[in-house]
């Protein structure tokens, strides 16, 4: 079991708690009682620590190393997933997997980020980070959803695009922007969770959906705390307090707007029962799915390009305010 800093309490309390089991199965004095009392106190401690959890806790949340990624949800969640591969212009980006699957009966495309859950297979994942190839393959998989009738289900988890030069030569940017374009038009269901980091571009260029989701302990915003930090303070040292500015939480995204709803994360986060939260979201697409495809096509997209069109906030001067104001300047 891997603690971060904040939950070091819980360390060493299971730590207590593993010494006394030891004693226990020697079989020389009876230790259930004190057993349930620190399995007691060590439920109490997790409630302590998970209710009141900074911007910074719930990033290092949703990093931790031992948290279900997207192919432990596509293991758990789905029946015959057959993974397809390539974007048919470049190569097959293994930062983003997808394919067909069927959740509940229903057919779908899932596509999702995938990072890898060792050292080796980070590296051969490029931790998380898409190419503009792995776009394009999960536009070309998400045209082939379009083709048959079937809908859209993507697990957002990455730091970010890849921001390599070859990235940038084969056309990072226009590739993120044509999957923002297409999916907004796009004729079928699109039902998007963050599963664990949804950073800038990268995520945004799978997150684009009639129902857009978060779990608990996620975090969504135009930048990672870090680079927030480096830029503004020239220093990784203010992290904790960029967190806490971007207000890039789950709460934060659904008071402002920016999202449909939180799925609850078991106490301690995903992590400690991967097995129980994928079921929980097998039961939120089951239901997110049945709405979705009772809807219209048509008005399903106009409901779409609706909810977009009223994120962020602006006001539109008037011409005589406009001109007034040039005039003053000049």
């Amino acid at each position: 079991m891997v603690f971060l800093e904040f939950e070091k309490p819980l360390e060493s309390l299971y730590e207590q708690l593993e010494k006394i089991k030891q004693v226990g199965e020697q079989g020389v004095i009876d230790v259930s009682d004190n057993i349930k009392e620190l399995e007691n106190t060590i439920r109490a401690k997790r409630k302590e620590i998970y209710t009141n959890l900074t911007g910074w806790q719930k990033v290092q949340l949703s990093r931790h190393p031992e948290r279900p990624y997207t192919l432990f949800y596509i293991r758990e969640i789905t029946k015959k997933f057959t993974e397809l591969h390539g974007d048919r212009y470049f190569g097959d980006d293994k930062a983003i997997v997808g394919g067909l699957a069927q959740i509940n009966g229903h057919s779908v495309v899932l596509i999702g980020h995938q990072k890898g859950v060792s050292t080796k297979m980070r590296q051969y994942r490029n931790f998380g980070m898409a190419n503009p190839e792995g776009y394009r393959k999960a536009l070309r998989l998400m045209k082939l959803a379009e083709k048959f009738n079937v809908p859209v289900v993507t697990l957002i988890d990455t730091p970010g695009a890849y921001p390599g030069m070859e990235a940038e030569e084969r056309g990072q940017a226009e590739a993120i922007a044509r999957n923002l374009y297409e999916m907004s038009q796009l004729r079928v269901p699109i039902l998007c969770y963050v599963i664990g980091e949804g950073a800038s571009g990268g995520a945004i260029g799978i997150g684009v959906g009639d129902r857009v989701f978060m779990l608990e302990n996620t975090w969504y915003s135009v930048i990672s705390p870090e680079s927030c930090s480096s830029i503004l303070w020239r220093s990784w040292d203010y992290k904790e307090q960029a967190a806490e500015a971007l207000k890039l939480t789950a709460d934060h995204m659904f008071e402002f707007g920016l999202i449909d709803g939180i799925v609850k994360e078991p106490l301690g986060g995903a992590h400690t029962d991967p097995a129980g939260m994928a079921k929980a979201l097998k039961k939120h697409m089951k239901k997110e799915l049945s709405e979705l495809l009772e809807m219209d096509p048509d008005a399903r997209i106009a409901a779409r390009i609706e909810k977009y069109s009223k994120m962020g906030q602006f006001r539109l001067k008037e011409k005589a305010e406009a001109q007034s104001e040039e005039e003053s300047k000049s």
